[in-house]
């Protein structure tokens, strides 16, 4: 039979303040989504937590992370290249068509041809633009938050071109912070985990975790609680 690790879940309820109940605010942000219409409200309070309220078309969550358990902000940038592809060759073929007709010289009237080609000059130029746009709109920039050992998703927010830019200052003082909440760990690893475990099944009570999402993370803690034991 194969050997099964288990890590005792105490009974004991961790005290997570929320945003209303902080002693002290340290950073507060607001991200706006226009691709899913959507207000996420990040604050960070007494050192080791993250606030986070959502707002959205499907409703509003709060919810409160111990920045103890959390990786640094993981950054990611989808780039919309088939559109940009698009673009650039709607843009060639723009200046193909300018450059026949200016370098076609006839005496007006103008040929029939000529008009044609100024008519799908500006065509080109319209689809190029709306090419430009959708660029613009598809290429996004997504914040990820996850746990430590369990590798599970606590936060995703997805918006579009200067999310990044807005966020950073934010996001900046986040990471300090984690890395403050690093040294506040319990002395052992397999303390550690055991309050990492503990925080995912609290997160999956408030459904902040699906049942897959905590199970998954369940078992990479175990792995790793196994790997330490040996």
């Amino acid at each position: 039979m194969t050997p099964t690790e288990h890590i005792l879940l105490e009974a004991e309820s961790p005290q997570v303040p929320q945003a209303h109940e902080a002693r002290r605010s340290h950073a507060c942000t607001v991200l706006r989504s226009r691709l899913h219409p959507r207000v996420l409200t990040l604050e960070i309070i007494d050192y080791y937590y993250l606030c986070v309220g959502s707002q959205s078309r499907s409703g509003h969550s709060e919810f409160t992370l111990d920045l103890r358990f959390v990786q640094a902000p993981q950054l990611t940038r989808h780039i919309a290249w088939a559109w940009i592809a698009a673009m650039l060759v709607l843009v060639v073929l723009l200046v193909l068509v300018v450059r026949t007709v200016v370098g076609t010289a006839l005496p007006p009237p103008s040929s029939p041809w000529q008009q044609h080609a100024l008519t799908l000059s500006i065509g080109l130029g319209a689809a190029s633009g709306c090419a430009a746009v959708a660029c613009s709109y598809k290429t996004t920039e997504t914040v990820t938050l996850t746990s430590t050992y369990g590798v599970a998703r606590l936060l995703e927010f997805t918006g579009g071109l200067g999310t990044f830019r807005a966020a950073r200052p934010f996001l900046a003082k986040l990471t300090a912070h984690i890395r403050l909440a690093s040294g506040a760990r319990r002395r052992t690893k397999a303390e550690h985990l055991r309050d990492e475990m503990r925080e995912h099944l609290r997160l999956r009570e408030i459904s902040v975790l699906s049942a897959d999402e905590y199970e998954a993370s369940k078992r990479r803690i175990l792995g790793q609680h196994a790997a330490h034991r040996r």
